[in-house]
């Protein structure tokens, strides 16, 4: 695979020579065992996957080869690089700007812009109509696109369902950066639908079958369709993509769940002329991610961390896991921990910051400690974590000892 030029404080001593001594002995990535970094009085369980993947590198290489290349420049980020508040806070040291929030809302207005300026679009990509905007201005919106080649992929894969006359159903979550460019992408092919979880995929279920009534589709999944969308005549042809950051199981369960409901309502024998084999679009390094934390989960520790982003959904759904069998913590860096007692974790479920006095077990002889990150989140942050950690135990053995 590609190595990638990104700036040297993004790696890290410990976790890339972890890294390194796992690609060696499982270059074939068949193994999700966690790596075991055995201190005495603490043991971290190393998720086997985790941290930047392909795209999240490649965005990062680009964005800074655009800082470097153009240094008399007026340089924007359309919206965040990545959902890690270090990353855009680095780049934003550098005199970038944010065009839009993450929610898709203007920070500076398309009148600002010129077309001797950089746009970066991010890794999530962007809208149509948005690139078209930044045409109509004069910028060269693919001097400096760093949108993910896996991203490209399911855009690709809609077009040819589209192309089939398929439907297309997104599962992803409607106001993430990347789902609106997939749809806007997708609305240009075919009829599309984002649905955010098998709640919804069981009200869909319901319409295809006519248990619930055709019209409640409209006020169920409002704002989350194209215009002129027309139950009776495009729910006969579909295809499931996602955001490649959302939990891959969930995405096969919605599909197997539409299909079943084919089945029931068309017969098996027809069922290929009415849903489509969709499983090439999920993203591999969310699986292998996904597969690291499963791989974590069948251990026993006495708490878990997950690292990066608190508005990363790739890392929220890693969260979402781990809590299934741990406490767990999600934590943008070393600095949300205070003390042994005291850290600042992110509560996905409330959407806020949360202050626990209760941290690590120090009343044990010996404790254990399942550690993991997202995929934008660097390898250095995570050496970071271990590192304060390790500082607060007043631990004594090496790491260089211990890899």
């Amino acid at each position: 695979m590609k190595q990638f030029e990104i700036p040297a404080y993004y790696r890290s001593p410990i976790i890339s020579k972890v890294k390194q001594q796992r690609k060696l002995q499982d270059p074939r990535k068949k193994d999700f065992t966690p790596t075991r970094l055995d201190f005495g009085t603490v043991e971290f369980l190393i998720a086997r996957h985790f941290g930047f993947c392909y795209g999240v590198e490649n965005a990062i290489e680009i964005s800074y080869k655009a800082i470097h290349e153009n240094p008399d420049k007026k340089i924007y980020l359309l919206s965040q690089m990545i959902h890690n508040p270090g990353v855009n806070e680095d780049l934003q040291s550098y005199g970038i700007e944010f065009i839009q929030d993450t929610q898709g809302n203007q920070l500076i207005t398309w009148d600002k812009i010129t077309a001797d300026d950089v746009v970066i679009i991010p890794a999530f990509g962007t809208t149509i109509e948005t690139e078209e905007i930044l045409t109509k201005i004069g910028v060269n919106v693919q001097a400096y696109n760093t949108t993910c080649p896996f991203v490209e992929k399911v855009w690709n894969r809609s077009e040819k369902l589209g192309s089939d006359q398929h439907a297309i159903i997104i599962h992803g979550k409607a106001d993430h950066e990347e789902t609106r460019a997939t749809f806007s992408h997708s609305a240009k092919n075919a009829p599309s639908i984002v649905i955010k979880d098998i709640l919804e995929a069981a009200y869909l279920c319901q319409i295809i079958l006519g248990q619930r009534p055709a019209n409640d589709f409209y006020s169920l999944f409002e704002g989350k369709f194209t215009a002129g969308f027309d139950v009776n005549k495009d729910l006969v042809k579909i295809g499931v993509v996602n955001q490649t950051t959302m939990l891959a199981t969930e995405t096969q369960e919605i599909t197997d769940m539409l299909r079943n409901a084919m089945i029931e309502k068309y017969g098996e024998d027809s069922i290929k002329e009415h849903i489509a084999d969709t499983r090439d679009t999920l993203c591999y390094a969310t699986n292998d991610n996904q597969s690291a934390t499963y791989g974590l989960m069948e251990n026993d520790a006495d708490l878990a961390i997950v690292v990066g982003g608190s508005n990363s959904s790739n890392t929220t759904h890693l969260v979402e896991l781990l809590e299934n069998k741990f406490k767990t913590f999600f934590i943008n860096s070393a600095e949300n921990i205070w003390n042994v007692n005291e850290v600042e974790s992110f509560d996905i479920h409330q959407k806020e910051w949360k202050q626990f006095d209760s941290f690590l077990p120090v009343d044990k002889d010996k404790m254990t400690i399942a550690i993991t990150s997202g995929a934008s989140c660097p390898d250095a942050i995570v050496d970071g974590v271990i590192q304060k950690i390790l500082e607060l135990l007043g631990v004594e053995k090496g790491i260089s000892e211990v890899i």
